[in-house]
């Protein structure tokens, strides 16, 4: 290649690189998990009806102790890296019987942001046995706060979103059993 045409190439390249990462295209590429699943831009919607085009299951969830039936969500299925990163974006609440389920081809470590959230949430991480590893109260970032530094990291292979304090309403804990259902 000529010099004289380097300079401006390489420039070239960098602001393609630099419009890639504010935009987040390359965010598939540059976390651990293949993605990091942005969770909620208000438009005035609820997740339901922002969630049409998604496969559903009931997850419900079991004491570990007795067995007993400790609560029931219909979760739509992130099964997109897409659908991931989107999360629960788009929406303004949640409705107390729905969740969004994010499974994943194996177990590993895994970390969800609050970025642009309107609403708390609960965030359960579910190792491939369905036990419940790690239980987060996400609640929603202070007006202006950068959701994206609100970091809550776990381990499993599923990651069940519901309604923030879901979890403590139903007596919900770590070592809890969970179905996730069939889609």
């Amino acid at each position: 290649m000529d010099r004289r045409y380097a300079l401006p190439v390489a420039a070239g390249v960098v602001a393609l690189l630099l419009a890639g990462l504010a935009t987040g295209a390359f965010a598939p590429l540059l976390s651990t998990d293949g993605y990091q699943p942005a969770t909620a831009t208000a438009t005035g919607t609820d997740a339901t009806a922002t969630t049409s085009d998604y496969a559903h299951t009931t997850v419900t969830v079991y004491d570990a102790g007795t067995n007993e039936t400790l609560g029931s969500v219909r979760a739509a299925v992130a099964e997109t890296w897409r659908q991931k990163y989107t999360g629960l974006s788009r929406t303004e609440s949640l409705p107390e019987d729905a969740g969004m389920l994010f499974p994943y081809d194996s177990e590993g470590s895994h970390t969800y942001v609050m970025r642009g959230m309107d609403f708390g949430i609960d965030i359960v991480y579910v190792a491939a046995n369905g036990t419940i590893t790690r239980i987060h109260h996400a609640e929603e970032p202070p007006e202006g706060a950068n959701g994206e530094s609100y970091e809550y990291p776990g381990t499993g292979q599923y990651v069940l979103e519901v309604n923030y304090d879901w979890t403590t309403r139903h007596n919900v804990s770590v070592g809890d059993r969970v179905d996730v259902g069939d889609w």
